[in-house]
């Protein structure tokens, strides 16, 4: 294959941090978290929202702490969550104790909100105690006073000097063990404090479009300002924010990295978006296929093409391609070349199963190669 430097993505360096037993920055893969929005209250409500986000591959999950009896309820989720808890604490630093005595793998706090200084250094020593991790969490919505009576108004220069502020706090006891987030729901001052942010310090970063949008509006208010950061090398763990359910994030993040090719799950569909040339309707093949291939968690690519004008061609840069054909057969590709044809009725089911077969096949060479070099 060509080089293809227009492609290449150089990652910032930042430094690692775990949060339970996820890595999230340094060199390891970009996280995807999301919110649960059930009261953390009721543990059982909260679970099932975890373990919907926990199928389509969430790697984080954070839930909000404002109460004791949502601190108690966390202790009940985070022994039963397959993945890392973070706590969401805003001005009450008991609940920071509380919750990082419940298990939680990260508190997610704004430090200046906490209280003083002395209250600041009771949560860092709960999180040492607990082996917690913290994330600052900065938002354009709820800058301290000094700084909008300094700046006039959130700005980037707001955002990051908040941010640096609150690393002080935690770095003045001696923890190093955080991450930043510095979002707002304007794309451009997002991205520029993400970018000012990004050059003042090495820890890693949460990325975040806050208050993005519904899922459709949302999802493409993300992907620019996600995208815009993260083709710079910008971001360890990010949340697409949106007034959705939240596995609905999860998925839309994937989607995002894989974009990028940052970042590989489950079945990469590229497909047309159909005119009067199809030969089947492909709008109604790939919403199908997508409900039938989302059990599948390899990485691999397929390619749903109406048409011989461009199907052939990019059929040769999948796995699997379909490109319609006349009289209701359909040319089927496999790694790139033209193998075999299937007809309307067989369609669905075959390409289903050549998907599930080649991700078959593509697990035991990996468990292969692992017991190789075990």
């Amino acid at each position: 294959m060509s080089v293809r430097p227009w492609r290449d993505i150089v990652r910032r360096q930042s430094r690692q941090v775990m949060v339970g037993k996820v890595a999230v920055g340094g060199d390891a893969p970009i996280t995807v978290q999301s919110m649960t929005n059930t009261p953390t209250e009721d543990a059982v409500a909260t679970l099932d929202q975890i373990r919907r986000c926990e199928e389509v591959g969430a790697d984080l999950m954070r839930v909000s702490c404002p109460t004791v009896e949502a601190t108690q309820g966390l202790k009940l989720i985070t022994k039963a969550a397959k993945v890392p808890i973070i706590a969401d604490i805003h001005f009450h630093y008991k609940r920071a104790l509380e919750a990082a005595d419940a298990g939680a793998a990260a508190l997610r706090i704004n430090p200046g909100n906490i209280g003083s200084r002395a209250r600041i250094r009771e949560v860092v020593n709960a999180a040492k105690a607990n082996g917690c991790a913290i994330r600052i969490g900065v938002n354009a919505g709820s800058l301290e006073k000094h700084l909008l009576e300094k700046y006039g108004e959130p700005c980037p220069e707001a955002l990051v000097e908040s941010a640096l502020e609150h690393m002080k706090y935690l770095q003045d006891e001696d923890f190093h063990e955080f991450g930043i987030s510095v979002k707002a729901s304007d794309v451009f001052l997002a991205v520029a404090a993400y970018n000012g942010i990004a050059e003042a310090c090495d820890y890693p970063l949460h990325l975040g479009i806050t208050e993005a949008g519904g899922l459709i509006g949302g999802t493409v208010k993300s992907s620019i300002g996600l995208g815009m950061l993260l083709w710079a090398g910008i971001g360890d763990t990010i949340r697409v924010s949106l007034s959705a359910e939240p596995e609905e994030e999860i998925k839309v993040g994937y989607h995002i990295l894989k974009s990028l090719g940052i970042r590989a799950r489950g079945v990469k569909i590229v497909s047309c978006p159909s005119c009067a040339r199809q030969g089947f309707d492909v709008i109604r093949t790939v919403e199908a296929l997508e409900k039938r291939l989302a059990h599948i968690t390899t990485p691999l690519s397929l390619s749903v093409l109406g048409c011989v004008v461009n199907g052939p061609g990019e059929a040769r840069e999948t796995d699997i391609g379909l490109t319609g054909g006349g009289n209701g057969r359909h040319a089927v590709f496999l790694s790139g070349i033209s193998d075999h044809v299937v007809d309307d009725e067989r369609m669905l089911d075959h390409i289903v199963g050549l998907v599930e077969a080649k991700a078959a096949e593509i697990d035991a060479v990996n468990a292969a190669a692992a017991a190789a070099a075990a």
